[in-house]
């Protein structure tokens, strides 16, 4: 894919997020829940809950646990949250439906870049659920593009897909600064969503 157009596609996905840089980073604490239990605000609000955990998973990071690595091999506490990163690009695009094209490096990006727009990708993920009827929630699909060919997948695959690894590579980076010495505010309360007193 040319980069102009990946770029172009990138923006589009982040216009939302740009126009509230401004804003406080959400997920410090878990929103309110839903008043319904829906396709859409069920898939939200476990949006949510992974956006909890990255908050308080990722603040307070240093330089020297983003270069944490569990061994030779493995990714980096910072490779860890640009692959993060990358799957809430998907969580933005589906309730969009715009398809997933080509792969950017994002190494470039400063961790504190980094970190908001994954937060901000997830909040903005969940409100677009959120706002979704059941039957648009049964039209959406997981797309990827590669070459000519399209690749479609049902909104499931978003669940167990993307949604999910995000939690597991989260309970990753929490594992990791830990091992390198700057685990996470024992206050917080995943079952909550807020911070014990």
């Amino acid at each position: 894919m040319k980069p102009i157009l990946l770029s172009l596609l990138i923006t589009f996905s982040m216009t939302t997020e740009i126009s509230q840089a401004q804003d406080p980073l959400p997920y410090s604490s878990i929103p309110d829940s839903p008043s319904s239990f829906t396709a859409g605000n069920v898939t939200g609000r476990m949006i949510d809950g992974l956006g909890f955990r990255y908050y308080w998973a990722t603040e307070g990071l240093t330089e020297s646990d983003l270069q944490h690595k569990p061994s030779q091999d493995a990714r980096s506490l910072m490779e860890t949250l640009e692959h993060i990163y990358r799957l809430t690009l998907v969580m933005v695009n589906v309730p969009q439906n715009i398809v997933n094209e080509g792969s950017a490096d994002y190494s470039l990006l400063e961790f504190e870049e980094l970190r908001s727009k994954s937060l901000r990708n997830m909040k903005y993920a969940s409100d677009l659920l959120k706002g979704s009827t059941n039957s648009e929630v049964e039209t959406y699909q997981v797309v990827f593009k590669r070459g000519d060919n399209q690749h479609p997948y049902p909104m499931w695959n978003l669940i167990n897909g993307q949604i999910s690894d995000a939690i597991w590579h989260t309970g990753q980076v929490v594992l990791m600064r830990r091992a390198a010495g700057n685990p996470i505010n024992p206050k917080v309360n995943v079952f909550t969503g807020k911070l014990n007193k």
